[in-house]
Order: structure tokens, then sequence, then C-alpha cells
């Protein structure tokens, strides 16, 4: 009886790992439409990817507030935010993290760009980005440049936070370069 019960249990563990694993959604590839979404913001005032049609946009997806890295890779964007806003281009950080917990990041970090709360796994999972670390549900570390047509442009993946926000001001000034017409003969 008791092997029984052990290899039931041990059934439902398969199944809700397999269920756990499927569920999620595959990343959006380069060239595709990027989905939608509205989430609130450290402000609790909704922020939806439509509202920034026209502009670049940098999706940045993080583990945790208020932790090493996730504090590095934020103040390097604050930091390049003038260099953002020259460039035609917003920031947006997404976690798991509620909108107080948000809230109190960008007071603690001087933070004045949007990061929005996104509790219930929705945007980051129809990201691709949902992951985990030992017991914990994260976002992994996932940037999306989404063009001002609301394409996906360029897709980071397990980025290094010291350097990302260099890496991101980089490719956009590369692709926002006007192409310079052949010369013919």
């Amino acid at each position: 009886m008791l092997r029984v019960t052990f290899i039931f249990a041990l059934a439902v563990v398969v199944i809700l790992v397999v269920l756990r694993l499927v569920s999620h959604h595959a990343m959006p590839a380069v060239g595709s439409r990027a989905p939608e979404f509205t989430l609130p913001s450290q402000e609790g005032q909704p922020v939806s990817l439509t509202q920034y049609r026209g502009q670049w946009i940098v999706l940045y997806f993080y583990p945790k507030d208020q932790t090493p890295g996730c504090t590095r890779e934020a103040h390097n964007f604050s930091v390049d935010e003038s260099k953002y806003a020259q460039r035609n281009t917003v920031v947006l950080g997404v976690s798991l993290d509620n909108v107080d917990s948000h809230k109190q990041f960008c007071t603690k970090e001087g933070l004045t760009f949007h990061l929005l709360a996104d509790p219930e796994h929705k945007v980051v999972d129809a990201y691709g980005s949902l992951g985990h670390f030992g017991p914990m549900t994260i976002a992994n570390r996932n940037t999306f440049l989404i063009d001002p047509t609301g394409k996906i442009a360029k897709v980071w993946t397990k980025v290094d936070p010291a350097v990302h926000s260099d890496q991101v001001l980089s490719a956009i000034g590369t692709m926002q370069q006007p192409v310079k017409p052949s010369a013919t003969n």
C-alpha cells in the first residue's frame, strides 16, 4: 500500500511539473508584434504598451526589487535615462513584485522611469520570461527592444546588469542610424 501511495504521489508531481512547463509561452521572436499589455506602475497608474507607439521601448524583465543585480541594472538605466530620451526611447521595467514594492524601490533608489507590477505573471509569461529560482517564481532577466511600430527589434536573454544599458543604447544607436544610399556608377 505504501508503494502504491508513493507511485501515485510521484505521478501527481510529474504531471504538475509537466503542466507548469508547457503552460509558459514562448519568447516572442524578432520581427513579431510585441504582446500588448496594461500593468500598474509604481504610482498605481496603468501603463500600456500602446501609449508609447511611435517611440522605441526598452522592456526589461528582472527578478526582484532591491536585490543587488536588479538594483545595479535599474541604476544604470536611470543614469542613462537622458540618453534614452535623446533617442526617443522609453524604459519600462517589469517584475512579479507588487506596486508597493516598486514604490519603495523607486523611492529608495531614486528611480524615475516606470516599474510595472505583474504579480499574476501574465505579461512576464507572454514574453516567455517566467522563471524559477529554487522554490521562487521570478521574471528572468530578459530585455526586449520594441520599435516604434510595436514590433520586437532585438531580444537579450540572461543579461549582465553591469553592462546591459550600454548594450541596449549601442543597439538603438545602430538601428536608428540612417541608411546611406549606395554609390552607383
